[in-house]
């Protein structure tokens, strides 16, 4: 049994562009061809795929997943035992930052002194109100959510359009990015990661790369902030959360 490169891309969640990609690089080519020259993909190309989106998901760079499936020491038990460690020791990392997770930068509450009116020329049908009392329990007692609080509370209508508009500008260029077939842990989309962590820096809290791991984790762990990325492209919070952390590895 074979498949397409579609139906593979279908299979597995990924574009067909990313499987162009994997195939130019050598990281996954297919074991064969149709008689027109397309991609012909078997069960031991989906096998690797797997453990290539894998090690994908727990942030490894492409190259280094390349040296890491074809090294002849590992048979694939292997590759799942690491994986699960790996994945372990991510998911303990992050219940422990995620205590200091400041959560008021997307909830644009704390000191937003607009009329009703301003309000819905700057944030549309989004009311930062409604969210205010959730941010001030679950991060109220942290420097950030201070921090942040003391900033924004002299922010003017055009401040915050400023803000706004920096922000989606900002969205639609990882969109585009994501278009053109990039990878999230390519330079130019990590470039734009950076963009984004100054972005948050520079309008609501220091933000090094720790608390903006968090927030790239966030960004798909919790559906709101999900469905709001995938708005402006399906696929957009992961690929955002990528380039967030290959930013973060890349800094380290």
């Amino acid at each position: 049994m074979s498949y397409s490169v579609g139906q593979v891309a279908g299979f597995a969640g990924v574009t067909v562009r990313a499987l162009h990609h994997y195939d130019g690089i050598g990281l996954l080519s297919p074991s064969g061809r149709s008689t027109a020259g397309h991609r012909r993909y078997d069960d031991g190309d989906l096998d690797r795929l797997q453990r290539i989106l894998f090690y994908r998901e727990l942030g490894f760079p492409l190259d280094e997943v390349a040296v890491l499936l074809d090294d002849p020491e590992t048979d694939p038990r292997e590759h799942l035992r690491r994986q699960h460690t790996l994945l372990t020791d991510r998911i303990d990392r992050l219940q422990q930052m995620a205590k200091a997770v400041e959560h008021a930068l997307e909830a644009k509450k704390m000191g937003i002194n607009l009329t009703p009116e301003e309000k819905f020329e700057v944030f549309g049908d989004f009311d930062p109100d409604e969210h205010a009392e959730e941010v001030e329990q679950r991060w109220g007692d942290t420097d950030a959510y201070r921090e942040s609080a003391r900033r924004t509370a002299s922010y003017t209508k055009e401040d915050w359009k400023r803000i706004q508009d920096l922000a989606e500008g900002i969205n639609q260029r990882f969109a585009a990015l994501m278009d053109s077939g990039a990878p999230a842990d390519g330079e130019a989309a990590m470039d734009l990661a950076e963009e984004h962590r100054g972005w948050i820096d520079g309008s609501y809290y220091s933000c090094g790369h720790e608390m903006h791991t968090c927030l790239g984790e966030m960004y798909v762990a919790d559906e709101r902030f999900k469905a709001f990325y995938d708005a402006v492209r399906p696929g957009l919070a992961v690929f955002v959360r990528d380039a967030i952390l290959a930013n973060a590895v890349r800094a380290v």
